[in-house]
């Protein structure tokens, strides 16, 4: 018998500073086996980075055509691609064609990440960004994790205050074009 996905949820308290948000979320997560906890925490902070109205999970490793998180406007029109991990080119090419932007986020090494792409066609290549954290920030909030989190976020300067389930950890946003 298969093993389904693993339901995680996040109190969240997001105070995002360098962009005026302020809210308070209730995050449910599905984390597939195949998923570690560092990408699926990776999917949550970047939610939490880029929140706006219409955001949303997509359907998981199931979803071959959507990104981890997507953005859609009121009209239904995908507004924001937002992979997480290291997609590849191709990945990225096609967000860039059906979203106004698109954004990687990843737990590993952002030069390994971005090696694969260098001279791949990728549509708008130069306006795509993206982010990493300080080395060991996601491996240590992960070790802390549970089923039922409690989170606060915040978020000054591209600098992360993240406290979780009573853990406090900082990391810096590091961005890069992915070009």
């Amino acid at each position: 018998m298969a093993v389904g996905a693993t339901m995680y949820t996040f109190a969240v308290q997001l105070a995002d500073v360098d962009r005026g948000v302020y809210e308070d979320l209730s995050v449910r997560v599905a984390r597939h086996p195949s998923e570690t906890d560092a990408f699926m925490f990776t999917r949550v902070l970047a939610y939490c980075l880029e929140y706006e109205e219409g955001i949303a999970f997509s359907e998981g490793v199931s979803a071959t055509d959507e990104p981890a998180v997507l953005v859609r406007d009121l009209t239904g029109a995908l507004v924001a691609w937002i992979e997480v991990g290291a997609p590849d080119a191709a990945r990225l090419h096609t967000g860039s064609m059906q979203a106004e932007r698109t954004r990687v986020y990843t737990h590993r090494d952002p030069a390994k990440v971005a090696a694969p792409w260098a001279g791949k066609r990728i549509h708008r290549g130069d306006e795509i960004l993206l982010h990493s954290f300080d080395p060991g920030f996601v491996d240590a909030a992960t070790a802390v994790l549970e089923r039922r989190n409690t989170m606060t976020v915040s978020i000054t300067e591209r600098r992360i205050y993240l406290d979780l389930n009573a853990t406090s950890f900082e990391t810096d946003v590091h961005t890069q074009p992915a070009a």
